[in-house]
């Protein structure tokens, strides 16, 4: 299978794989089209076909016997199709189906659970700094996001504006997923506040002027669509009194600044700041999920306030990466990573920041940012 420049490894049995759109998920697939059975339903003439009659794959199958592997794109705009499915991997003809995804809410209603254990999943993520070698540029990827549909884009800065109307006129209003799609919008920009920070419902709520079961709500539907994810305190043997609250984010930079309302009272330098640790983010979720050994991402802070951006855990790693947007690095900026190094002493400690030299200050390694997301590979360590 080629997978272009793209570190996702295909699986040799059936899966799935989610991504919001524009990642490249049938791109990534592309080499398939001419050999398998590939039932595209962005198409809206399939996509009326199969709302009709499911069992019509049944037919379409048959019609290729020499197809090894079946592809359904945007499989959750027709969730019956999984029944469909079920009974092919029931059956004694060996298919492989890649079922693509950029919502996993109708699949969750439908009949995806009849495929638990049998349907591995993927998740595809925006482009990292490595997939894309001499052509990444962080003051670039800062504005426009990593996002490949945009990326690639002629008009970049256009694309990137429609991104967010896209998933509301096509997810959000054509699925009736919300009553009243003014207040989701409302909702899109009152959480972008919470980009890179604790999440606050209750203050989200507020500023939506809706109730916070609503909001609830609207998150759920916001990470149902992928596009947003949530890191969670490392509380692993805690010695230190932690918060509770997650850290909410955008799954991309460039989608979270054209969300994210600007005005006389917000500096150009705080969003640049929370853009780039959305960046970091997203580099390292991709990171552990493209890697064969399982990690996971997390982050730290006290209820005194002591704060560590993000921790990755896992059997072979253990990190701990401060983000700091300045060129200089000053010994204040490293308190928090030295309380985490006195907790934990088997952990790396990393700064990463704005300048261009590789430093060690005591126990932990100052990175220059660029650098560091150049350099991260899922078939690397994040540090050496």
């Amino acid at each position: 299978m080629e997978t272009s420049s793209r570190f996702l490894q295909p699986h040799a049995g059936s899966f799935f794989l989610f991504g919001p759109r524009g990642t490249g998920k049938s791109t990534w697939l592309r080499s398939l089209r001419e050999t398998a059975v590939w039932i595209d339903l962005l198409d809206p003439e399939s996509l009326r076909l199969f709302q009709a009659r499911p069992e019509r794959l049944l037919e379409r199958i048959a019609a290729q016997p020499q197809a090894t592997d079946v592809v359904i794109d945007e499989v959750q705009k027709v969730p019956a199709l999984l029944d469909v499915v079920h009974t092919l991997v029931e059956a004694e003809r060996p298919l492989r189906f890649i079922l693509t995804g950029s919502s996993a809410r109708k699949l969750r209603r439908g009949a995806a659970n009849l495929l638990a254990g049998r349907l591995t999943e993927l998740h595809m993520h925006p482009f990292m700094a490595a997939e894309l070698g001499s052509a990444f540029d962080l003051q670039r990827s800062l504005a426009i996001g990593l996002v490949p549909l945009v990326w690639s884009a002629i008009e970049p800065e256009h694309t990137l504006r429609a991104y967010a109307s896209l998933y509301l006129q096509e997810e959000v209003q054509a699925e009736a997923l919300v009553r009243n799609v003014g207040a989701f919008a409302r909702f899109l920009e009152a959480i972008s506040f919470s980009h890179g920070s604790l999440l606050n419902l209750a203050e989200v709520a507020r500023e939506c002027q809706v109730g916070r079961k609503t909001v609830e709500g609207y998150l759920e539907i916001l990470e149902d669509l992928l596009l947003s994810f949530r890191v969670p305190v490392f509380t692993r043997r805690a010695k230190r009194h932690l918060v509770a609250h997650d850290k909410f984010f955008y799954f991309d930079a460039g989608v979270f600044r054209s969300i994210r309302p600007r005005g006389p009272l917000d500096s150009p330098e705080e969003i640049e700041g929370m853009a780039l640790e959305g960046l970091v983010a997203q580099h390292l979720r991709a990171w552990c999920s493209y890697r064969a050994v399982p990690a996971e991402l997390f982050y730290w802070r006290t209820k005194s306030g002591s704060e560590i951006d993000f921790v990755v855990y896992g059997p072979d790693v253990f990190v701990a990466i401060e983000v700091k947007r300045s060129r200089n690095v000053h010994h204040t900026d490293l308190r928090a990573l030295k309380a985490f190094g006195e907790d934990y002493p088997e952990a790396k400690l990393c700064l990463l920041y704005m300048g261009q030299e590789n430093l060690k200050m005591g126990d932990v390694l100052c990175v220059p940012c660029e650098n560091f997301l150049r350099q991260l590979h899922p078939q690397r360590q994040i540090l050496p």
